[in-house]
């Protein structure tokens, strides 16, 4: 098995599933063995999927996430991933704060790993329109693709 990385934002409905998707494609396209989640920091959509304008934007770019399911981020999944990858700076902070000793997960922020956009947040679109799920979807889509190259990297 290869690296385990969980995505996570406030509500698990708009920016960490498409995370989520867009990583698995890329991982898909180069062959890169991984296990991927995403999951909230709230508990407001627990068991809903994920918005529709995120269910359509995926669907757009060739990805299905109308499966998915919101869940909220618990201690065991500091134990179960490899790393955990906020999408913002507030989500990276609520992560560290609740991340149990002995914890194996990295953590970090998506677009940490891209080069020039260190420690900036992924546009939230859930009060936006239309576009900005749009927007969300290239950002979670470059993030992914520098991600997907540093753990190939890394776990081969």
């Amino acid at each position: 098995m290869g690296a385990s990385v969980l995505f996570v934002c406030l509500g698990n409905i708009c920016r960490s599933p498409l995370a989520e998707a867009a990583l698995r494609a890329e991982a898909e396209r180069i062959g890169l063995d991984l296990e991927v989640d995403s999951a909230g920091t709230g508990d407001w959509h627990l068991g809903y999927p994920p918005d529709p304008r995120s269910i359509a934007v995926a669907e757009r770019n060739g990805v299905d996430i109308s499966h998915l399911r919101a869940r909220q981020v618990g201690p065991e999944d500091f134990h179960a991933f490899d790393h955990i990858i906020a999408l913002d700076l507030q989500n990276l902070s609520n992560l560290e704060a609740m991340r149990p000793a002995g914890a194996k997960a990295e953590l970090s922020l998506l677009m940490d790993h891209v080069p020039g956009r260190e420690g900036q947040a992924v546009a939230d679109p859930y009060y936006g329109e239309d576009t900005h799920f749009d927007t969300t979807w290239q950002e979670v889509t470059e993030g992914a693709a520098a991600l997907a190259r540093k753990l190939k990297e890394r776990h081969g």
